[in-house]
């Protein structure tokens, strides 16, 4: 049961921290579209790891600069939106998921595999 308290927790920071992201003023996050793929909160809540990917990954160390320069007022605003007894601490990492899976995609569309029409055709 506790787990899935937790899990409707990360969803709620996720959402909030999305709308956040939109408002904040630092021009290292307002160069690039930021996305919060997903958010880890440790079961005591004290720690969320958030993982953010970004539509220009050339302005990423930039604009991870400027994500950890707001923490601080990224949290003071979770307080106020979610009241939790605890705010976590946020800690952000890139999450390259969306590059690995177009990767395996294009891998995948690669290999030279005969649909399944193709074998019905061959066999009658």
């Amino acid at each position: 049961m506790a787990s899935n308290r937790i899990g409707r927790i990360n969803e709620e920071l996720q959402r909030e921290l999305a709308g956040l992201l939109r408002n904040l003023k630092d021009p290292r996050v307002q160069a690039t579209m930021i996305s919060v793929t997903r958010v880890e909160a440790t079961p005591d809540l004290r720690y969320a790891k958030v993982f953010v990917s970004f539509l220009d990954a050339a302005r990423a160390p930039e604009a991870m600069k400027g994500l950890k320069s707001a923490s601080g007022y990224l949290r003071r605003e979770l307080g106020a939106a979610l009241q939790l007894r605890y705010t976590p601490e946020l800690q952000w990492q890139e999450d390259d998921s969306i590059t690995r899976g177009a990767h395996m995609l294009e891998l995948l569309g690669s290999l030279n595999i005969p649909k399944d029409d193709e074998d019905a055709d061959t066999e009658a």
